[in-house]
């Protein structure tokens, strides 16, 4: 395995994203802390203040990953997170259906990575956590996955379930999962790690077990070697750690909301603002009516299923039934952060400008924001690709455009020769030499005049047949690099978007190996600091 750099400028990610990337000072006063500057890292964990319990987050850590058969590792880390000086470093993504998209698993790496990394700086215990979105009610997001099937990306998923639904956490894998695994197993031929896989993904993935179960156990059982932790917010305990958190986005709600307009206006100026804001940042969970916004009535609150409360009835049902309350996008980040030492967060592009918006959110509840790391964007070159991509002409970019556009400028920069051009030339230079030849055959002896214009038109009749060849030899020879280049870009970006958002990590566990992940990590660099994108060789 060879990882290669390549500038994020030319690939399709935000113009937010790409500068705090490339120039986050411009950013600097929308985020907290330089996730490329060392000594500013190293800074914000000598002032990091954390109000919570670490002793009591440990225990409720461990009880959450009791479900999940974690390995020595992980369990290790959750009796360190309790040591007074630890830090976590913290993603998290939704419970897609084996897995989801190759992104989740880059995340994860990029967390695992990090940890380590910031432990061998900062000389204090520093753990990976991976947050399930267990509060997510988006089935449709999780319920299927694309593979490549050829030149074109196939995506196979579970059957669509009628609203209102529960969180996805609570929704359990139907029986529907053996057709899906059929389906799959049809698509991605049998290779030496099949087997692995599959047994991997039945003993997680299986009927009656939850959305939360089988991704939990799935993603803990690649990654909890490496010492990676599971947390979320459903957890009943966790809800009554945050409660105060719960309670204080109501009673500072006018404040957080003009913050959040505030800092949105500012990165609207020049950016895209990426979330909508709302009265408040707080769901009802209600069993019939599924989960409902709160939002403002008058002085008091509402949600569209028909609850009303006063403010002090608000808070006081939030002290009583904290688990009847969930976070919205911005919410999340703020209950995370009050369960764990957060000291740095890994986003996706996504994130890291939404995170841009919350920067004095965060001052509502007296806290710090965590350093927004960049996760490990990637697309992998499989052999097959990297032996045919170096024989083009194009950058990698260049192969997200369209495949007609792509099909257009390879025969511009290719056909290096005018081939018409040549043989016009050939042909009144010939022509122009026979006249003057036949003259003088002609002078002596005129009987063979016509011998000689015959032989001239017998050598032009050639030419014209060699021409013929000249062009069919460049048809073909563009064939088959047309060819080449339609199957790169299915490769490289499926479906005219970027690899690792399309195609689903197990593709590539069914060609390479369940521990090609491990291998990925392996290969990372010790200061890896992912400012580009990877084009990683297999």
């Amino acid at each position: 395995m060879q990882l290669t750099n390549y500038s994020f400028e030319a690939l399709p990610f935000s113009d937010l994203f790409k500068t705090y990337i490339t120039d986050y000072h411009e950013l600097s006063d929308f985020y907290g802390t330089n996730p490329f500057d060392e000594e500013a890292i190293a800074q914000r964990a000598d002032q990091f203040n954390y109000s919570g319990d670490r002793e009591r987050t440990s225990k409720i850590l461990s009880g959450f990953n009791k479900c999940f058969n974690i390995a020595e590792a992980a369990q290790e880390n959750i009796k360190r997170l309790a040591d007074e000086q630890s830090l976590a470093v913290v993603t998290g993504q939704q419970l897609g259906i084996y897995g989801g998209p190759l992104y989740t698993v880059l995340k994860t790496i990029t967390t695992i990575h990090l940890a380590k990394q910031m432990e061998e700086a900062l000389d204090r215990p520093v753990i990976p956590i991976f947050w399930l979105a267990d509060e997510d009610h988006d089935y449709e997001e999780v319920r299927s996955l694309s593979v490549l099937e050829g030149n074109n990306v196939q995506s196979y998923g579970l059957p669509s379930q009628s609203e209102p639904l529960p969180a996805v956490a609570d929704i359990e894998i139907p029986d529907d999962i053996e057709q899906l695994k059929a389906d799959l197993k049809d698509s991605l031929y049998d290779t030496d790690f099949s087997d692995e896989l599959w047994e991997l993904l039945d003993s997680s993935f299986k009927a009656g077990n939850t959305f939360f179960e089988a991704f939990g156990q799935w993603i803990s059982s690649l990654f909890s070697k490496h010492g990676l932790v599971l947390a979320g917010s459903k957890d009943i305990k966790v809800k009554e750690a945050t409660g105060s958190f719960l309670k204080k986005s109501i009673l500072k709600a006018d404040d957080i909301r003009n913050k959040l307009e505030s800092r949105s206006g500012q990165i609207s100026e020049q950016f895209h603002s990426q979330v909508t804001l709302y009265d408040s940042n707080l769901f009802y969970l209600n069993g019939q009516s599924g989960r409902t916004k709160i939002a403002r009535n008058g002085e008091g609150w509402k949600t569209d299923s028909g609850q009303e409360w006063e403010t002090d009835q608000l808070i006081e049902e939030i002290e009583e039934n904290p688990e009847n309350f969930s976070p919205n996008v911005f919410l999340r980040p703020i209950l995370q952060d009050a369960l764990l030492p957060t000291l740095g967060y890994v986003a996706g592009p996504g994130e890291t400008a939404y995170y841009g918006q919350m920067k004095e959110m965060y001052g509502c509840f007296d806290m710090e924001m965590p350093v927004i790391f960049p996760r490990l964007s990637a697309t992998i070159v499989e052999p097959a690709i990297d032996r045919i991509i170096n024989e083009l002409p194009f950058d990698f970019h260049e192969y997200g455009n369209r495949i007609e556009d792509l099909e257009s400028d390879y025969v511009d920069r290719t056909e290096q020769h005018d081939i018409e051009a040549i043989f016009n030339d050939w042909h009144n230079d010939v022509e122009a030499l026979a006249e003057d030849r036949t003259k003088k055959i002609a002078d002596i002896d005129p009987t063979l005049e016509g011998a000689s214009e015959k032989a001239t038109a017998t050598y032009l009749n050639e030419l014209n047949k060699l021409k013929g060849k000249v062009y069919r030899s460049v048809k073909k020879q563009d064939k088959i690099q047309l060819k080449r280049i339609r199957r790169i870009k299915a490769n490289t970006f499926p479906g005219d978007g970027l690899q690792e958002r399309v195609i689903a990590g197990i593709y590539f566990m069914n060609k390479y190996g369940i521990d090609i992940w491990d291998k990925l990590l392996e290969n990372l660099d010790e200061k890896e600091q992912f400012d580009h994108h990877k084009l990683i060789y297999l």
